[in-house]
């Protein structure tokens, strides 16, 4: 789940790792057109969020960059973390995903961290904050930036 000015490294690195264990991964946008990362990278979505709707899925990823500003705005896209959420089905965020999560309402209670820049959005959400690499509560993972994938993709496939 992205849209343009994600964080390059954390849209790429989950989806390759994922497809490495032979999972099905599918980008969902606003729409089918192209979305570019901060440094360049370019992907086509293969889903948008309206389609996404009428879709089963096992997990969702929402990488950071600038992209959850736009995603947070959109509420076909909330809808879809909340039901994904409360299915208790994985839900990863890294960096500033949490800010998706804090539209969709879903943090209030949960340990959870993210890039420094908006923890206290995520503080005054009712999330309980901890600088910590990766934080898995429950079917929730959360980390805090490029740095932090492989501790972080680490912990999306023990939770799957």
């Amino acid at each position: 789940m992205s849209a343009d000015n994600f964080e390059d490294i954390e849209l790429f690195y989950p989806y390759y790792r994922l497809r490495e264990e032979s999972i099905e991964v599918l980008i969902a946008s606003e729409s089918s057109e192209e979305i570019r990362g901060k440094n360049g990278y370019t992907v086509n979505p293969d889903i948008t969020f309206e389609q996404a709707l009428d879709m089963e899925f096992d997990l969702i990823i929402i990488p950071g960059g600038r992209a959850p500003e736009k995603v947070r705005l959109n509420p076909i896209a909330l809808n879809i973390v909340r039901d994904i959420f409360d299915s208790r089905k994985p839900v990863g965020a890294i960096c500033h995903g949490p800010q998706v999560l804090i539209s969709a309402g879903v943090v209030k209670g949960k340990k959870l961290t993210c890039y420094r820049g908006i923890r206290d959005d995520v503080i005054s959400a009712g999330g309980l904050y901890v600088d910590e690499r990766v934080v898995v509560d429950g079917n929730l993972v959360t980390s805090r930036m490029p740095d932090d994938l492989p501790y972080f993709m680490k912990s999306i496939m023990e939770v799957i």
